[in-house]
């Protein structure tokens, strides 16, 4: 018993798992899908995403079970699956994908404060208070984070309850107000959003976004009681996100119609509740979307310096052994130091660029396609070479690694090409890791060719943007 002491259980590893999946998306998520199809699309989009992700939950949770000696998470399958430095590779889209997307909570929470009267400097979420405020919010979560993981997790998992009752009530009020007539008009979306395959691939971006984090109790697996724990959490989790998800982008198009739900400013969803009740409502949403985003945001505060951590520790780390420390209260110190440093550079960089929300989540969704696919490869590696009696997770992680690839294609060229930028930097990571190790940077051609094929795409969106050819 005493080893169990201090050890994450299945709340807090639950609370964990929809404190990081519950955070801006849910709030925007009206906007966002009906940005770019009619509702019959997003319909079939829904679908699409309940199969793909429900796959990858499993695929997560038989991974945990039948290979508890992995504890890393994300890093540890692909590391295990494919080498150090695809695994590296994983653990660094992933952690680029947190920080990047955190740095999106800060925007959309401050455009949430700037939609009440007296706080309208706030704007979008991109003036210069609003710039300020995030960086005073990201100093008061690193001071908290700081004093320890645990406890971080458990106010976390006391947040992700009451930020769920807001939305709880915008279900139950739009979907008293909700008029078949509505949703109905231009089901298969107007000319203008393309063929319904093209309006389903629009939309994937955003169910990546909104899912990010359903990987987390892996993450915190070396910390939770045991793997069947992890197991429960991911799954539940996922049953939990995805009823929440598809009430509140569906019954918002039987409120506004499809074509000027698409221009609502975001948070959408405070729109469509004031349309549906009245004002009362869009400033109650307003306060939920700063409640749950603040416990999303501490969620990844602790989600993303975890997993520098994890690349960092022990003596076959892949990242530099300085971010494999621990403080006194067991936080990655270091790890976090370095996080927070580049969400307080982005947050200043998207002021001046005014870059926005939208950018920022689709950014961060395309960071985190390789990591998935990785993962997802590496339960089908595994399915392959198990016993002819584990046919069921055979086709599991089939599905799961093609809804992989279906991702990086729906993603498209653009955030790809953008997202091998941001991968290039990770070769001088774990060049030094190597060196602290006096081992050679590349253990063999495939990682070679990976490396190049990477500085191939980093020097391609280069030259694009350089041209004026870069759409994003």
């Amino acid at each position: 018993m005493a080893s169990q002491q201090g050890k994450l259980g299945t709340l807090a590893l639950t609370g964990l798992v929809v404190g990081a999946i519950v955070g801006s998306g849910v709030f925007a998520l009206p906007q966002n899908m009906a940005e770019g199809a009619g509702a019959g699309a997003i319909l079939i989009a829904w679908a699409v995403t309940f199969v793909g992700m429900f796959a990858l939950t499993r695929i997560f949770q038989w991974l945990t079970l039948s290979r508890p000696d992995i504890t890393d998470g994300v890093y540890g399958y692909a590391r295990q699956g494919f080498g150090e430095y695809l695994g590296f590779s994983a653990a660094w889209g992933y952690w680029m994908s947190v920080w990047i997307g955190s740095t999106g909570y800060l925007v959309v929470m401050f455009s949430a404060l700037g939609s009440f009267g007296a706080l309208s400097f706030f704007g979008d979420g991109t003036t210069l208070p609003a710039m300020a405020g995030g960086l005073v919010v990201l100093a008061l979560m690193h001071g908290f984070v700081l004093m320890g993981v645990r406890s971080a997790a458990i106010l976390n998992t006391v947040v992700t309850i009451a930020k769920v009752v807001p939305i709880g009530l915008f279900i139950v009020c739009v979907g008293l107000a909700f008029r078949v007539e509505t949703f109905n008009l231009d089901f298969w979306g107007s000319p203008e959003l393309g063929s319904i395959a093209d309006q389903v691939k629009n939309t994937m971006l955003y169910t990546v976004w909104v899912f990010l984090g359903i990987e987390c109790a892996t993450v915190y697996a070396n910390r939770a009681r045991d793997m069947a724990t992890v197991s429960r959490a991911t799954l539940l989790g996922f049953l939990i996100t995805i009823g929440l998800f598809v009430c509140v982008s569906v019954l918002s198009l039987g409120v506004v119609p499809q074509e000027e739900l698409a221009a609502m400013k975001n948070p959408s969803m405070a729109a469509v509740m004031a349309r549906a009740v009245g004002p009362w409502g869009g400033a109650l949403v307003n306060v939920g979307l700063i409640l749950s985003v603040g416990g999303a945001f501490l969620a990844w505060s602790l989600i993303s310096s975890e997993m520098l951590y994890l690349a960092a520790r022990g003596d076959k780390h892949t990242a530099p052994a300085l971010f494999g420390r621990l403080n006194a209260n067991g936080t990655p110190a270091n790890a976090l130091w370095l996080t927070n440093g580049l969400i307080g550079c982005l947050l200043v960089i998207n002021h001046f660029n005014e870059a926005g929300y939208n950018i920022l989540i689709q950014l961060a969704s395309s960071m985190a396609l390789i990591p998935y696919f990785l993962c997802a490869a590496f339960g089908l590696k595994l399915a392959l070479g198990a016993p002819a009696g584990r046919g069921g997770m055979l086709a599991v992680t089939a599905l799961g690694t093609a809804y992989g690839v279906w991702l990086i294609y729906a993603g498209g060229l653009s955030y790809l090409l953008l997202s091998m930028i941001l991968y290039v930097p990770a070769l001088g990571f774990f060049w030094q890791a190597r060196r602290e190790r006096g081992l050679p940077v590349f253990a063999g051609p495939h990682e070679q060719a990976f490396a190049a094929l990477v500085v191939l795409g980093a020097c391609s969106a280069l030259y694009m943007l350089a041209q004026g050819t870069f759409s994003l």
